[in-house]
């Protein structure tokens, strides 16, 4: 479709805004000196030597100058200019071409365009628009990538300027025409050189559909996880609730076992509450009390406990008093109960000595034997060291055991 069989009755005075122009630089569009021109006052283009005529919703879906080899390739195939393209056109050959070259890793190739892509008129069945007349379309037997393209550009036909585009000598004009009969040659191999860019193209299709699935999953996973947090977290919140209502009641209990530990008795029997209860040092008092006195009856028990234990050895022929001050007051007495117990095991155990002496029937001067006055120190070791040996085997015999700390002094008797 040539461009004069478009008419032109749509052109007038370009509208670009302030906000346009901001987002063109943020863009980096016009980074470059003169890279753009906006139009003045006229309603009809008329472009500087050098330039062409685009658009600003053109330039933000990928166009830019000078305008790639394949895209003039399209525009002498179809006879077209630029302005005949609808921004969601230039947007679907931006991404063929990033599509060949950045995935594919060949040149944007005719035939796998032509496998694509189709060309419909835009406009009512009497008026072909000037301004976006030509629509680049999916074909719907072929998969391609589901691309989200918006309805409807409003008022982008106002929004037009001027783009820098330097003169190599290969204008649209001076292309050579086509050679009908070369391109009949080449039909074959180029459809098997499209067979095979569209084989690429499925399987790469294939690739990103199988990842966005497995993104899906991961999502999905991730949404499980986040659920669990969730709920792990909610049942931190009961706890944390739980523990609050707990901690509250009992310090509500604390509270009201206080409020009933200040009030005290009178020895009239009367009841009365502190003035100052925050305040008072009687409270203070009492509660050092209660500690000392909590300490003070378990050393009561364990005292208690040690005495019943040690009154059968001092008082064997006696029963011992049930209340723990009688029998305190056994042990609490003016007589040293200690050497009295130390006095009846010697005894016992000079006793035992004389009766051994007698069961070995050895004659023994008994006058000599009480007179230990003249006997030195050094000696009466040596002796005792000498009947350790035997000492022990009478004492298992007797069913005692023998005490660990030696007795190697005389014995000091009151």
């Amino acid at each position: 479709m040539a461009a004069a069989d478009l008419g032109s009755a749509e052109w007038e005075r370009s509208k670009i805004t302030s906000q346009d122009i901001n987002l063109l630089k943020k863009l980096g569009i016009s980074k470059k000196p003169d890279a753009l021109r906006f139009p003045s006052e006229e309603s009809y283009p008329t472009p500087p030597m050098e330039y062409r005529v685009s658009f600003v919703d053109h330039l933000i879906r990928g166009l830019s100058a000078p305008i790639h080899n394949f895209l003039r390739g399209l525009l002498f195939m179809y006879g077209l200019q630029l302005h005949h393209l609808t921004p969601n056109s230039i947007l679907h050959i931006s991404i063929f071409i990033t599509l060949c070259e950045s995935f594919l890793g060949v040149q944007p190739n005719w035939a796998l365009w032509k496998r694509l892509f189709f060309c419909r008129h835009n406009g009512s069945a009497n008026v072909a628009y000037n301004i976006g007349g030509i629509v680049i379309c999916v074909r719907p037997d072929v998969e391609y990538f589901d691309v989200k393209f918006p309805d409807s550009v409003q008022g982008w036909r106002k929004k037009w300027l001027y783009i820098h585009e330097e003169n190599h000598g290969d204008d649209e004009e001076e292309h050579p025409p086509i050679d009908v009969a070369a391109r009949t040659t080449d039909l074959a191999e180029a459809k098997n050189h499209a067979d095979t860019l569209a084989l690429k193209l499925e399987q790469s299709e294939k690739a990103r559909k199988e990842a966005e699935a497995d993104a899906k999953k991961a999502k999905a996973e991730a949404a499980t996880v986040e659920d669990l947090r969730k709920r792990l977290h909610e049942a931190e919140s009961s706890l944390s609730e739980r523990i609050s209502e707990q901690s509250a009641r009992e310090e509500a209990i604390i509270k009201r076992l206080a409020s009933q530990s200040r009030r005290f008795v009178r020895k009239t029997g009367q009841e009365y509450e502190l003035s100052d209860p925050e305040n008072d040092p009687l409270l203070d008092a009492l509660s050092l009390l209660e500690i000392h006195g909590d300490e003070a009856r378990d050393g009561l028990a364990e005292a208690e406990a040690g005495l019943s234990r040690l009154y059968p050895y001092f008082f064997p022929k006696k029963e011992q008093p049930t209340p723990f001050l009688a029998l305190a007051k056994c042990f609490n007495t003016a007589e040293n109960l200690g050497l009295k117990l130390h006095q009846e095991s010697l005894k016992v155990g000079v006793e035992g000595t004389i009766a051994l002496i007698a069961d070995s029937q050895q004659d023994v001067d008994w006058t000599k034997v009480g007179d230990t006055q003249k006997m030195e120190t050094k000696r009466w070791q040596s002796l005792i060291k000498a009947a350790k040996p035997n000492s022990k085997k009478v004492l298992a015999y007797l069913g005692c055991k023998p005490t660990p700390a030696p007795s190697s002094s005389k014995p000091e008797v009151q």
